[in-house]
């Protein structure tokens, strides 16, 4: 259990007291199936799988919780296919063009005669609370599906006040200085993946993958004005990421400098393995938090 991507969103440590009773918040908004007549259903289910009872799993000062859900799958080539047949049987039955409100009424009316039948998509979406820090790590590149899941956690908790992560500073600029030559934090090095956008909203975009980023050729791209919107890097030869201007970190790896210590852990006792997994993972996800909001000037949270 590693996470791919984070999105991250910051709160106020001072709500932390009412995270003791997270436990049995979350009990109260557990996921229930999809009713016949529901697109889709939203509760948290337990981090080690369907069959456990436990909501959330802490390890020092980070708590891991997940979202279910279940969505209905009901492509809308099957649903026009179906009303369209529906229409012109009634237009022959009746001699005449059915006008919009019909044709809506008629299209609402096949989606409940097909929704019960439909099948189901189960998903889940993992995320964990650092209350020494304030923030919510969710495994997710998605900003909506990372919002949604904020969303259900302040349904559960009643009020919960978190923010998007902010930059007081522009990632652009400090990303576009990072691969231009300046000193880069204690522990990050460049990767070998970036992002270049032109100032100009409908401007050129270069895409570099497995590339040497500091070469003539990135060179030029910058002195004709354009900017790092995502760039490759490595802390402390742990982690490798992608780090977008939208702070949202995509591609996360953790490196064999850091899971060699999984080694010694007892692959057959779940409990014990996710503890050392969990463990390593946020203690990862701290330095790397550290490093962002000390050389981006992350945005605290207000009470």
């Amino acid at each position: 259990m590693f996470f791919r991507n984070l999105t991250l969103f910051r709160f106020p440590t001072t709500v932390n007291k009412s995270l003791k009773a997270l436990e049995e918040r979350l009990a109260e908004v557990i996921l229930k199936p999809v009713g016949p007549l529901d697109m889709m259903s939203r509760g948290f289910v337990s981090p080690f799988g369907r069959d456990e009872a436990v909501l959330s799993h802490q390890v020092g000062d980070c708590v891991l919780f997940t979202l279910g859900g279940e969505d209905k799958i009901l492509p809308s080539s099957v649903v026009n296919d179906l009303v369209n047949k529906k229409i012109a049987a009634v237009e022959e039955k009746q001699g005449r063009k059915l006008g919009g409100k019909a044709r809506r009424a008629l299209k609402e009316d096949t989606v409940h005669e097909l929704l019960p039948r439909a099948f189901v998509r189960s998903t889940r979406l993992n995320a964990y609370i650092d209350m020494e820090h304030g923030f919510v790590a969710i495994d997710s590149s998605s900003r909506k599906s990372a919002e949604n899941l904020v969303s259900e956690l302040r349904h559960a908790l009643g009020s919960f006040p978190a923010i998007p992560l902010n930059a007081e500073t522009s990632p652009r600029t400090v990303m576009t200085g990072w691969i231009s030559g300046e000193k880069l934090p204690k522990g990050l090095e460049l990767g070998e993946e970036c992002e270049l956008k032109d100032g100009d909203e409908r401007g050129a975009i270069v895409k570099c993958q497995r590339q040497e980023l500091q070469t003539d050729e990135i060179k030029k791209h910058l002195e004709s004005g354009k900017q790092v919107s995502r760039l490759g890097l490595v802390l402390d030869a742990h982690v490798s990421f992608v780090l977008g201007e939208d702070l949202v970190i995509r591609k996360l790896k953790f490196l064999d400098g850091a899971v060699e210590s999984l080694e010694n852990t007892d692959q057959e006792d779940q409990s014990a393995e996710l503890d050392a997994r969990f463990a390593l993972m946020s203690a990862e996800i701290k330095r790397l938090f550290e490093v962002m909001e000390k050389n981006l000037k992350l945005s605290k949270a207000e009470a």
